[in-house]
């Protein structure tokens, strides 16, 4: 997968910045029932189950996810309630993978506070990501949808093996920009995917729309992807739920980094093996890494392919639905991007 850069106009259509309030005010009925199942369905006779699972849960997360699920049944006119379950289910696999990444990652802190592995241990942590990750295939059998339930566990196992592949490619700065766009479809847009694929299950629409918000919420998740990459050495922890330079600190090989060792003189490229293999990791060389990354162009061009892979986003919905649903489905586009400034 490679992106030929093309323009984005973001927040060309409005005089203000791009939010979430028009996505979040089309499903904010829906989300309320949406809610509902959640909070039912992650309690358990075992205390520790929903404590630490409403840690996470109640972080302040948008729960993009399951909005992307419900404002796709909006846009297809779809009347019914099925949405409101499988949504929840999203939401459950979404969560699950949090919880075994921070595991994995050692991760200190998401969304501004300590994570559930910090506070509870890796092991509490993992088995109530399974316990979630159960109920939500739970949710997925009482719709009784056999398209559905292939589309999402598919999903998770392509998820799974998205993060293990991320894993090999840990530290290893010769990671090629192939790979790692392989890698970010897996481990990040094939949720989004799902989650607005399933709409045009339930609304019975056929399957060239399936394919076409398939393509919406994958290129959006690819977009979401970069601009985290991107904000990891251009934000901070206000904005990120982290802190800066965790990828660098982890030895992540994201997009950034690709390109400016790629750019690199000969020097930068033994401080980038340095660094991504854990002997560089200090403030002063997480400012020379960034450094490296501004003079080489390396955030720029990462942010210029995110705004590639939204505006294919917003192409996949040419000629489905119209009015509010999709224009806030494009502004949640708009969104992603606009994060990066």
């Amino acid at each position: 997968m490679t992106a030929t850069l093309i323009p984005m106009p973001v927040s060309a259509r409005r005089d203000r910045p791009p939010t979430l309030d028009a996505l979040m005010a089309l499903v904010a009925g829906d989300m309320g029932a949406v809610n509902r199942v959640i909070l039912d369905r992650m309690q358990s006779q075992v205390p520790l189950i929903p404590e630490l699972a409403g840690h996470l849960i109640a972080g302040g997360g948008k729960r993009m996810r399951p909005m992307l699920t419900l404002a796709c049944a909006r846009l297809l006119d779809y009347p019914g309630t099925r949405h409101h379950m499988l949504a929840a289910a999203v939401e459950f696999i979404h969560t699950a993978t949090l919880l075994h990444d921070d595991v994995v990652d050692g991760s200190g802190q998401r969304r501004g506070r300590r994570t559930a592995n910090m506070i509870w241990g890796n092991g509490p942590s993992v088995l109530v990501g399974d316990f979630l990750l159960s109920r939500g295939f739970e949710l997925m059998v009482e719709d009784g949808s056999l398209r559905v339930l292939k589309i999402l566990s598919h999903a998770s196992a392509v998820i799974a093996e998205g993060e293990v592949e991320q894993l090999s490619a840990q530290r290893r700065v010769e990671t090629a920009e192939a790979q790692y766009l392989k890698i970010i479809d897996a481990k990040t847009a094939a949720l989004f995917a799902a989650a607005c694929r399933i709409a045009a299950v339930v609304a019975e629409r056929d399957a060239g729309v399936e394919a076409a918000l398939d393509n919406y919420g994958r290129y959006l998740g690819i977009a979401f992807q970069l601009v985290d990459d991107a904000m990891d050495y251009a934000s901070d922890a206000a904005v990120m739920g982290k802190d800066t330079g965790d990828d660098f600190r982890d030895g992540k090989v994201t997009l950034p980094v690709i390109l400016a060792f790629a750019r690199g003189s000969a020097e930068d490229r033994k401080f980038w093996r340095d660094a991504i293999e854990g002997r560089r990791v200090s403030d002063a060389d997480l400012a020379h890494a960034t450094g490296l990354l501004a003079g080489t162009n390396a955030i720029a061009d990462t942010v210029a392919r995110a705004r590639h892979y939204g505006q294919r986003a917003i192409d996949a919905l040419s000629g489905i639905g119209s009015g509010p649903a999709r224009a806030a489905l494009v502004e949640a586009v708009e969104f992603a991007i606009a994060r990066a400034y």
